[in-house]
């Protein structure tokens, strides 16, 4: 099955050399191949032979290129995939846009080491995209259900045996992203946290407790954290602090990137209907949309939640323009609405929505209340977030 995707690779690189960051699976090399095909040199770092030889020495990569162009005085763009393995080549990058015009679209599952002190990131030359697991935009005949137990991972979206895909994920990431990286010492340690993280998904972090909980440090848990966020396994989410009426907590969130990889980390075999559990997934997949809407149409705003020390909770806050709250009911009560309330009395940010599975739809008090479709149809037309 051919999938679209919401990513115009050629459309990005006509202005400019680009990162295309993203978790591992998400189809970065695919999309690559598949939208720019023999228009591009490819450059494959998890190839032993290639990456040898651009690790003994950076400037073999002109030589390889120019062994590649079949008609010389063409424009040039040459794909890198999995830039992160080798750090120092971005300094050959940088040299061949500079003297030579060349285009490159430089693809990675892991942020951490370009993040090291003395890397190269090009200064400007190249922007970055991301690419998410598949979106409900990019699915044909989307099914809720399925789609909270599995995710939008490609592979999975596509297999017969998604939950043989998804813990097949789990075990290779740890294996090729963390073991293989470096990126931590202790591997069980941080295979306990993962689990931990799972189940703490959406709510709000207490660092010093979930120390406490597994014998480490707080700042263990911190750096765990952070190896999760540049290996784009999640986002934190920090709170909405403009408040003036009600004092904000000031606590962060963390949720995973996928409600499927959060699934098979978290153990789960089924997903009750009318859980917690099925709630957290909805939310959790709905903030992902958002980040993924925000991402595609770079509209680069913050993405925050707001949450009072009485209580008063919403889910997301983008910028100051707009409010979303997420129910997991079918019929939205006057309940539901609380948060929403409290925040729009504040007087700052102008749009308000509740997302719920209630197919009414309805304005209560200057809130919309939208069933999770229309509220995704009106996202993706740029009604919700204009930017």
């Amino acid at each position: 099955m051919k999938l679209a995707r919401s990513v115009d690779l050629p459309g990005l690189l006509a202005q400019k050399s680009h990162f295309l960051f993203g978790p591992r699976g998400t189809g970065k090399t695919f999309l690559a191949r598949e939208q720019l095909g023999g228009k591009a040199i490819f450059c494959d770092l998890l190839h032993s032979d290639t990456y040898l030889t651009l690790a003994t020495s950076p400037s073999n990569l002109e030589d390889m290129v120019y062994d590649q162009i079949t008609r010389p005085g063409d424009s040039v763009l040459i794909v890198i995939d999995e830039v992160q393995r080798l750090p120092p080549l971005l300094n050959e990058v940088h040299r061949l846009i500079e003297s030579k015009g060349w285009k490159f679209l430089l693809t990675g599952s892991s942020a951490r080491k370009l993040h090291r002190r003395g890397v190269n990131l090009l200064a400007g030359r190249a922007w970055n995209q991301n690419l998410h697991p598949l979106t409900w935009k990019e699915i044909p005949d989307f099914d809720l259900e399925r789609h909270l137990r599995y995710g939008g991972l490609p592979a999975v979206y596509l297999s017969r045996e998604p939950q043989e895909e998804l813990q097949g994920y789990v075990a290779n990431y740890i294996a090729q992203e963390i073991q293989m990286e470096g990126l931590v010492r202790k591997i069980p340690q941080f295979s306990k946290f993962l689990k931990a993280a799972a189940l703490t998904n959406g709510k709000i972090l207490n660092f010093d407790k979930l120390g406490r909980d597994y014998m480490v440090p707080p700042s263990t848990i911190r750096e765990y954290y952070s190896i999760l966020q540049e290996t784009f396994l999640g986002v934190m989410l920090e709170p909405w602090d403009k408040s003036t009426k009600r004092k904000a907590v000031s606590a962060s969130k963390f949720y995973f990137f996928d409600t499927g990889v959060l699934a098979a980390l978290a153990g789960m075999k089924t997903l009750e209907r009318n859980s917690d559990t099925f709630g957290n997934f909805l939310e959790t997949w709905l903030v992902n949309e958002v980040r993924a809407y925000i991402s595609y149409r770079r509209l680069h705003l913050p993405l925050r939640y707001w949450r009072t020390t009485a209580g008063y909770e919403v889910d997301m806050v983008v910028d100051d323009e707009t409010a979303i709250e997420i129910k997991a009911t079918r019929r939205v009560a006057r309940e539901d609405l609380k948060g929403l309330a409290a925040l729009k009395e504040e007087g700052i940010v102008e749009k308000f929505f509740l997302v719920s599975e209630d197919k009414t739809a309805l304005l209560r008090n200057g809130i919309h209340c939208l069933h999770w479709s229309e509220f995704l149809e009106r996202l993706w037309d740029g009604e919700v977030i204009q930017g």
